[in-house]
């Protein structure tokens, strides 16, 4: 049983098995290497976890070469040209920094280098390396082999990585590497055959044993998605061949305004506190756990009101404070209450108001402290 190379669960079946298939699409041979051409078997699987298709076999031995033939094409090149032009122009990126993640002999980065001044490419064959250089082009010889590896010139500010998805077999790692070479909301372009139109077309010729894996649209949006980007646009592109995703680096959410709002918050109890003498709170849910402890008043609170009958008569985890029936209030002579019952705040200050006691309502809201 292998496992699955994109969240590692367990693979059991196989759900496609052809036999006698060439050893790989590229190994084109000479008269003196006919006698010991073999062919293979591919077993072709389903994640049941994520539901990505892929084949249980080793990857071809030059898989982290980019070798294209798509350069001989004219109708490819006007459309690349196209679409290229397109994808610089919509991000602002003429004055930007692009990278092509496996680059071949530079076939798409000679493209993309006249729409963008600062254009390069990376790619592990140091054939293709040298090639693409001598046309003047700027490409590092490498491969993304762990997510540690840094790119020259790195960070980028867009990348584009056309049909080579496909053959890696450290799959999240290698997407882990691109995501940490760029720069904050940096874009990209993502291309890989499509599954869809091949089920669609019953075209079982195009597995081979150079593609390890075969991405629908949803597959391929939960692989970049769950390596930190998110779609931006996701369409089948050269006659539903290709899936085609524009992707922005998923920024990190800035939670540092929530220290300045605690601090605040703490300053607006301490003076609550300084104003009444005897002091409940209502709620005994998760937000009034927290505040109680993370505002450090639990010597200044007399006790915790809370209309759940299985909390009652028991203490508040870290602060330890006893929690009562809301009759509690009743001739219990507090000055004041704050109510931090979240969605039920209005519900609770309903409930106080009605025991028709004298008592100073607060609640909690929005990080605030509000006399009602």
């Amino acid at each position: 049983m292998k496992k699955c190379r994109l969240c590692n669960y367990v693979i059991k079946d196989t759900i496609l098995t052809l036999e006698n298939m060439p050893f790989s699409a590229q190994g084109f041979l000479d008269e003196n290497e006919l006698l010991n051409d073999k062919s293979v078997t591919l077993n072709i699987c389903q994640c049941s976890k994520c539901g990505l298709v892929q084949l249980d076999n080793e990857a071809v031995p030059y898989y982290k070469d980019v070798i294209r033939a798509t350069a001989y094409s004219s109708e490819m090149k006007e459309f690349r040209l196209k679409q290229f032009s397109n994808f610089i122009d919509k991000f602002n990126l003429k004055e930007k920094k692009v990278i092509e993640i496996g680059c071949g002999k530079g076939e798409y980065l000679e493209l993309m280098s006249k729409f963008v001044k600062q254009c390069y490419g990376i790619e592990h064959s140091t054939k293709s390396v040298d090639i693409a250089t001598k046309k003047g082009l700027n490409v590092f010889q490498g491969y993304l082999e762990d997510k540690h590896y840094t790119i020259d010139n790195s960070p980028y500010d867009a990348f584009f990585i056309m049909s080579f998805l496909e053959h890696i077999p450290n799959l999240n790692s290698f997407l882990e590497a691109i995501y940490n070479n760029l720069s904050d909301g940096a874009v990209g372009l993502v291309e890989v055959p499509n599954f869809d139109m091949i089920i669609k077309n019953n075209l079982f010729s195009e597995f081979i044993s150079d593609h390890l894996y075969y991405f629908t649209m949803e597959t391929l949006r939960r692989v970049l998605e769950l390596n930190g980007f998110e779609i931006i646009e996701i369409r089948s592109v050269w006659y539903d061949y290709i899936i085609s995703a524009i992707v922005k680096k998923r920024e990190k959410i800035d939670l540092s305004n929530f220290t300045n709002i605690q601090n605040n918050l703490k300053i607006s109890f301490n003076n609550l506190l300084k104003q009444y003498t005897k002091v409940a709170v209502w709620g005994a849910g998760h937000q009034s756990l927290a505040l109680i402890s993370l505002m450090n008043i639990k010597d200044k609170i007399e006790f915790i009101i809370d209309s759940a009958p299985f909390k009652q008569g028991l203490y508040t985890p870290a602060t330890h404070l006893k929690i009562y029936p809301p009759d509690k209030l009743i001739n219990s002579n507090i000055e004041a209450i704050i109510v931090i019952a979240g969605s039920y705040n209005e519900e609770v200050i309903k409930t106080i108001k009605k025991m028709q006691i004298d008592i100073k309502i607060f609640q909690i809201t929005n990080g605030r402290i509000e006399n009602v």
